[in-house]
């Protein structure tokens, strides 16, 4: 999820993230000169072990040899150094192709110790993946209808009666996003770890009009994801939580993916660094309370289980193939060019999932069918850089090598800040 609040009227990044109101300072300097402890290389695997120059434009997925990986080495160095990232894992793969997987930097500022790849980290808005996930399986043994009005299930939601949870998941509902709100603003950042239920969020967003009417047009919205796990426990009868564990996580043969309850967060696992504080200044945010994301951005995964997630979420292993369909099935995201959000995903320029960012994190999974290559990026920062979000430079230097005809962008969204 995102859209960060920057104060004013500013640019912000990548829609698709946690979006948190909070003000920014000019961020900090972080030295990432290359040291033993600075890189960690976990794998390379290319096609061919003789150095070979970069494939042409025309090839869809550059084989990952040694020559490829330096220029990956090189782009990904360059990012960090520019955004201050104090570390960032990228695995990127696909068949016949070669694998390339790395940890750059380091996971804690204060003990340097260095990024390592079986980290895990907070995932902000890949969250939505999970819920829409678990929401289209209850689609598919028909206990809800994807044009069903949120009001059969939530009361007291305006426009429920008209508001459809295809439209909420497709990010068309009009609703006020809550995280957009300056009182949520003031009660997060006086009180970081303080737990948030559902309905405190709601309220948040219900106390504003609607922006527009149902299906007008593409405003990304954490509401509309924290109605749509609501859904879920009333049409399952289980909590969120243990719903997507035994229904999506289990089935997807995902090993350390979890979706807490509260502020826990297993080890090992990287400290996070965020200026989205109270004071604008730079705070460790690894024990904040995720509680005010919960169906939009609570989870915690790792690399490994994200590489498997990006491909089950892209094909629809866990769906029919018609309710797949109708998850890829993109409209246009509005101020987002050669990009559409269909169900609870992306598709930017080939490239299908999504992205996530709170306090202190940021993270990237996506797929690209034709050569079913996967990539994943994973930082622990989320200060944006020159009104970008750090995992989509990230997105924008790997593909820029690897899939020059498939480069991931998100543009800076506006927003109004507080």
């Amino acid at each position: 999820m995102t859209k960060r609040w920057r104060g004013a009227a500013v640019g912000t990044a990548a829609v698709g993230l946690v979006v948190v109101p909070l003000g920014v300072s000019a961020g900090y300097a972080w030295d990432m000169s290359a040291t033993p402890a600075s890189v960690t290389r976990t794998a390379v695997q290319p096609s061919a072990t003789a150095e070979q120059p970069s494939p042409p434009a025309s090839d869809e997925f550059a084989p990952l040899t040694p020559a490829v990986a330096r220029q990956l080495d090189a782009a990904i160095r360059k990012v960090m150094k520019d955004a201050h990232v104090p570390g960032v894992i990228v695995s990127l793969s696909a068949p016949g192709k070669g694998t390339y997987e790395r940890s750059f930097g380091v996971a804690d500022k204060a003990t340097g110790a260095p990024m390592t790849p079986n980290l895990n980290m907070r995932i902000g808005s890949e969250t939505k993946t999970f819920t829409v996930t678990a929401l289209l399986e209850l689609v598919d043994a028909g206990k809800v209808g994807l044009d069903d009005p949120i009001g059969k299930y939530v009361s007291g939601v305006p426009n429920g009666d008209r508001i459809t949870l295809r439209q909420l998941a497709e990010m068309r509902s009009g609703l006020f996003n809550y995280s957009e709100d300056p009182g949520f603003f003031k009660a997060l950042t006086s009180n970081p770890r303080r737990p948030f239920t559902p309905r405190e969020l709601l309220a948040y967003s219900f106390k504003h009009p609607v922006m527009f009417a149902p299906g007008a047009k593409f405003y990304y919205c954490n509401t509309n994801l924290i109605l749509l796990g609501l859904v879920v426990e009333k049409a399952s009868g289980d909590k969120l939580a243990d719903y997507i564990q035994h229904n999506v996580i289990e089935p997807a043969g995902l090993h350390h993916t979890l979706f807490p309850t509260g502020a826990e967060f297993p080890k090992p696992h990287a400290q996070g660094y965020t200026n989205q504080t109270a004071s604008g200044k730079t705070q460790d945010a690894a024990d904040w309370n995720p509680s005010w994301g919960w169906a939009a951005g609570a989870m915690i995964s790792d690399r490994d289980d994200l590489r498997t997630w990006a491909k089950v979420l892209a094909t629809g292993t866990l769906l029919t193939p018609a309710t797949q369909a109708q998850r890829l099935k993109v409209l246009d995201a509005d101020n987002i060019p050669d990009s559409g959000y269909g169900l609870g995903i992306f598709n930017v320029e080939g490239w299908i999932g999504h992205n996530g960012s709170l306090p202190g994190y940021q993270s990237l999974t996506v797929y690209l069918p034709g050569p079913q290559a996967t990539l994943v990026v994973l930082l622990n920062t989320d200060i944006t850089y020159q009104g970008s979000e750090p995992s989509t430079l990230f997105g924008q230097a790997i593909t820029k090598t690897v899939t020059p005809k498939h480069v991931f962008d998100l543009p800076a969204q506006p927003v109004t800040g507080h």
